[in-house]
């Protein structure tokens, strides 16, 4: 019975630490979406500005609640990306005491990369992929068959279309963050990925043809980025198999002096 109690001791500790994990991170989230839902309408002006650049002033919304459901959407969106700092800390520090030092000093690299790579997709697809395709589909207004065909575009679609962008890319771009973990966890080899680098690059356009409207620029805004970040982590793991390399070598010369 007492070994009993004394494994269950640890467990739950472990549970109570969750809890108190998630107990923040749930705060952070809540704190940020009360601001952002303040400056919501400020938000849905910046992320509604390409649309403004691209010749349309003018937004529609067809049913009562949904102009005020855009806004809870847009300060839920602008909060999971305030609060990610809290909350990628709060997963470290529930995960790293259980880490050995070398572990961690390999895990942290790719936390701290996480975020940057996530917003530098994020705003090429703003800055870039989004003008691009409105510029696209927004060509499609003029006369046809003597109708006029204009673009009237619903606030609650718009929205989506620009969060389908963002989160699109943003996400991709953890391209070599996700391929550097799996080498480290033994998952895949260097070797591997390089005889994969064909179905690679068919599945680098395959996503970008999901996720970006059906015009060839658009598509290579995103393909193209798809397979350079995927080369990088090639050469991320090289590096990184070099490093570990060294390592055991130092650590067998070590050993050998020991010995002898």
């Amino acid at each position: 019975m007492s070994e009993i109690d004394e494994s269950r001791a640890p467990l739950l500790d472990h549970l109570i630490e969750l809890r108190r994990r998630l107990l923040y991170c749930i705060a952070a989230l809540v704190v940020t979406f009360a601001v952002a839902m303040y400056f919501a309408e400020n938000i849905f002006g910046f992320l509604v500005h390409p649309l403004l650049a691209a010749g349309q002033n003018k937004v529609i919304y067809t049913e009562i609640f949904e102009a005020f459901f855009v806004q809870i959407k847009v300060a839920f969106f602008a909060a999971m990306m305030l609060s990610f700092p809290v909350i990628a800390n709060q997963v470290w520090q529930f995960v790293a005491p259980g880490l050995y030092k070398k572990e961690r000093g390999a895990l942290l690299p790719f936390i701290l990369a996480t975020p940057v790579l996530f917003l530098t997709g994020a705003a090429m697809a703003y800055y870039v992929a989004i003008p691009m395709a409105l510029h696209f589909l927004l060509g499609f207004d003029g006369m046809v068959g003597g109708i006029h065909r204009e673009a009237l575009p619903a606030i609650g679609n718009y929205l989506s279309f620009t969060m389908q962008f963002l989160f699109g890319f943003g996400i991709s771009f953890l391209l070599p963050v996700l391929l550097m973990l799996l080498e480290r966890a033994g998952i895949v080899t260097r070797k591997q990925l390089i005889g994969a680098r064909r179905y690679a690059i068919v599945a680098a356009f395959a996503i970008a043809a999901v996720l970006t409207p059906p015009d060839i620029g658009s598509q290579l805004l995103l393909a193209i980025p798809l397979v350079i970040l995927y080369e990088l982590a090639l050469i991320g793991i090289w590096f990184t198999e070099r490093s570990r390399a060294k390592a055991k070598a130092v650590e067998g010369d070590s050993t050998d002096i020991v010995e002898s």
